[in-house]
């Protein structure tokens, strides 16, 4: 039988901030469908490995390749700007655990939806608005505030736009960087429900970084352990959050028990 290829294939992810190293030979690998955990404790690397997975910053060392069409055996950390730019507008969306790192909060919600598929090179208005109604509503935002400014809104409605911002253009690989934190416990369980939904849906390979297990146990189907830049442990959620072998995989996760 022939093995299904990952979507995503990163091998030996370096990155230094001056005298500082973030992350230090790390491996992801991620299936089309497939949700992968990254946790940690503040600090260990764990957002670093998105924005590289993001292309929002360049690796000093290690490989990027994503299984797609013309595409495939490219590494994408040595490709020219403009491509690179073409990639994570078309075929990656994000989710920031800030949101105003990810809307422009004097945007209309809409116009912050609309922005992502104009970057593709949309230009008809009714397209543009039907495209951001239908994004909206699969993200569950309540359709009669799509013309409200995002910094008008809660923080789970935010998350709801940066949601459907993300999933405009159907891309490959979804990205989600602590979509919870700052939520009330109610209004995470509700986020929690769209995602799980969405992945359920659309089958997008998904990188969830999370500090709250709760969140990874929910939605991941696999799990990586980060610490001081270095994946110490790695295997199914279950495995992972039943029986960690790790002795700070087992301070992880007893201590949320």
């Amino acid at each position: 039988m022939v093995r299904e290829v990952p979507l995503l294939q990163a091998r030996g992810l370096c990155r230094r901030y001056g005298a500082i190293t973030a992350i230090d030979g790390v491996d992801v690998s991620v299936y089309r469908g497939e949700v992968l955990g990254i946790v940690g404790e503040s600090g260990s690397g764990k957002s670093t490995v998105l924005r590289l997975l993001n292309l929002e910053e360049p690796a000093d060392a290690g490989t990027y390749y994503l299984d797609l069409p013309g595409y495939a055996d490219q590494n994408l950390f040595t490709m020219d700007r403009y491509y690179r730019r073409q990639i994570q507008i078309r075929h990656i969306g994000i989710v920031y655990q800030n949101p105003y790192l990810g809307l422009r909060m004097r945007h209309t919600s809409s116009g912050n939806v609309a922005e992502r598929l104009i970057m593709a090179g949309e230009r008809n208005f009714a397209t543009l608005r039907q495209a951001a109604r239908g994004a909206l509503s699969a993200s569950e935002f309540p359709l009669e505030r799509m013309d409200d400014l995002p910094i008008r809104l809660s923080g789970g409605m935010q998350q709801r736009v940066q949601l459907a911002r993300a999933l405009a253009l159907r891309p490959m690989l979804l990205l989600l960087d602590e979509p919870t934190t700052g939520l009330d416990v109610s209004v995470q369980a509700l986020v929690l429900d769209t995602l799980a939904r969405i992945q359920r849906e659309l089958q997008i390979a998904t990188v969830i970084v999370s500090h709250d297990l709760g969140v990874i146990r929910a939605l991941a189907d696999r799990v990586m352990v980060m610490r001081h830049g270095r994946v110490i442990e790695h295997g199914l959620t279950d495995q992972i959050l039943e029986d960690p072998q790790e002795a700070y995989t087992q301070q992880l996760v007893y201590a949320k028990l």
